[in-house]
């Protein structure tokens, strides 16, 4: 039995997500996670909400509550969103934990005695009326590329034009509106990213199996320009993780907390220190997942991204792990994704614009939504949701083949045989050894392509063995042989019940609620892998009760698609 360790970025907390974001990271994650279980393995599928950094104080600001208040709020909505679209998290944790709050404090000691943490005196722009410095972020103005008023201090997100504040003209306090600003100069802690280079790029070398998008974005940052720069890790924030070495307090750097670039990949191992205590468990129960020195040797570890947070989780985590010198487990393999767009344009949860997930399950179940987006996920390059595609993809995938599949057999079986696995007959003849090859051979390269990590090869191999299920249905026809050769017709049928739940088996890492409401269908607990499939196809024995299910998947109507499409063109409010 492997032990696989699996993390998704963690979504920030200003607001629901959108379906972007959850073909970026946290669903193909899901379906990794849910195969490698479905195979037996023992797996520790973690995530959190990002909660600090200047979005959090904003939206705080914005819906009128304080920051810790609205974050406790939002991490519920996010975890119930999340369970309710069948994320399979072991462990759903915050960023503001007192966990992460220890582990980030202990990083930065440890960076700070192996000499990779230097101080770095920079101005900044302070707003007299707030009595505070103001991040990027909470700087606007005028843009003066593209002419856009709410440009930001960081980026215009109208022209996406990268900005400094100094840029901005204008320039106004995002919390106050006050136009008094100055610039003063402040300390700042950075980390000597530099120093590592070397080690960094050697790390980087010795991932053969990365896709090309990971290992281009970060050597793109290694050697592109002047190369790898320090970073800043300190900002002069209310809200976040107080700078301290360890347990001692760090001279100079009273009133200011860490970078959220810093705390948040470290929230993925406070995760684990979490999911422990939640569980009522020891610190040697998350260490042999983390540490290398207490068991985590023998981990894979696997990380899902989008490709906008590649270079932080090639290079600027990695480097405080390395940097750091203690046994941490360093991931094996990263699966970036580039972007879903929405319908000609963008998915944007600051402009409010797509599907946000919330909103999808509204309108429809978890599994329509798992299903065309996995099965369009946007590896190779950036791909386009459009609502006649999800129309089309839904209809003809879900309803037309596998719930058609589950229809007729069943309803056929209970008209002529009754709710039970019929007895009589035996199948084995040329059709039905041409089926169990075709599946087995399917079979193989869906493990394959789902070991792989490549999503939509497994979802077009897993579409193909429903397929397969379907046309042996068409050409045995037992609603035809049922009336010369009755025996024979219940052999074939037999079969494809067996096919629902060895279907229900490998469909349930994209679509795990409706697989159960198959296997429920079966009366069957039996979620055992195929190994062999003449033997899986012999699961359910005769006199074994069904009951028919209902409609697992319906059509999406011209008139729903229309209806939807409009009420999604503009922005939500």
């Amino acid at each position: 039995m492997a032990r696989i360790l699996i993390t998704s970025a963690i979504p920030y907390i200003n607001g629901i997500k959108h379906l972007g974001n959850l073909i970026g990271s946290q669903l193909p994650a899901d379906l990794y996670a849910r195969y490698q279980r479905g195979r037996g393995n023992e797996v520790m599928f973690l995530c959190a909400t990002d909660e600090h950094g200047t979005p959090a104080e904003l939206a705080a600001a914005k819906a009128g509550k304080p920051v810790a208040e609205y974050c406790a709020e939002m991490h519920g909505v996010q975890a119930d969103i999340a369970r309710r679209f069948g994320l399979s998290f072991d462990h759903f944790g915050r960023s503001s934990s007192p966990q992460n709050h220890r582990l980030t404090q202990h990083f930065a000691g440890k960076l700070a005695e192996n000499g990779l943490i230097r101080e770095v005196s920079e101005k900044q722009v302070y707003s007299k009326a707030d009595g505070r410095f103001l991040p990027d972020r909470y700087i606007e103005g005028t843009c003066p590329n593209c002419g856009y008023e709410k440009a930001r201090g960081d980026q215009c997100e109208n022209c996406t034009k990268q900005l400094d504040p100094t840029d901005l003209i204008d320039p106004r306090s995002a919390i106050s509106g006050s136009t008094d600003l100055e610039v003063r100069e402040t300390k700042h802690l950075y980390l000597c990213q530099s120093q590592m280079k070397d080690q960094l790029d050697a790390w980087i070398d010795s991932k053969k199996d990365w896709p090309v998008l990971t290992t281009s974005i970060a050597k793109k940052w290694l050697h592109d320009g002047d190369g790898l720069q320090d970073r800043g890790i300190t900002r002069d924030l209310d809200w976040g993780i107080p700078v301290r070495k360890g347990d001692e307090d760090w001279p100079g750097m009273e009133g200011k907390v860490f970078y959220v670039w810093f705390d948040a990949p470290i929230e993925y191992i406070a995760c684990g220190a979490e999911w422990a205590e939640a569980k009522g468990k020891t610190d040697a129960d998350w260490e042999r997942w983390w540490r290398t020195d207490k068991g985590a040797d023998d981990v894979r570890y696997v990380q899902f991204m989008g490709k906008d947070n590649v270079p932080f989780h090639t290079l600027s985590f990695p480097a405080t792990i390395l940097g750091s010198r203690e046994p941490w487990k360093m991931v094996d393999h990263l699966k970036s994704f580039n972007y879903l767009n929405y319908d000609g344009g963008q998915f944007s949860t600051s402009q409010g614009r797509g599907v946000f997930m919330d909103q999808a399950l509204d309108i429809l179940p978890a599994d329509y939504w798992r299903w065309w987006l996995l099965s369009h996920a946007p590896e190779s390059s950036d791909a386009e949701f459009t609502w006649e595609n999800f129309q089309a993809s839904v209809n003809k995938d879900l309803a037309d083949v596998l719930g058609n599949f589950v229809s007729r057999i069943t309803k056929f079986c209970r008209s002529k045989f009754g709710e039970e696995v019929p007895a009589g007959g035996a199948w084995g003849g040329t059709r039905e050894e041409a089926l169990i090859a075709e599946l087995t051979r399917r079979i193989r390269a869906y493990e394959a392509h789902m070991e792989a990590m490549e999503v939509r090869k497994s979802a077009q191999e897993l579409r193909a063995i429903w397929v397969a299920g379907n046309e042996y249905l068409q050409n045995a026809a037992p609603w035809t042989l049922f009336k010369t050769d009755p025996e024979q017709a219940a052999a074939q049928v037999r079969l494809g019940l067996n096919l629902i739940r060895l279907y229900a088996v490998l469909s349930a890492p994209f679509i795990p609620e409706s697989a159960a409401k198959m296997m429920a269908a079966m009366h069957c607990t039996d979620w055992s892998w195929p190994g062999d499939v003449t033997e899986a196809l012999g699961t359910l024995a005769p006199g074994h009760a069904f009951t028919v299910p209902e409609v697992l998947f319906a059509k999406i109507t011209d008139e729903q698609r229309e209806e939807w499409q409009a009420r999604f063109s503009g922005q939500r409010s």
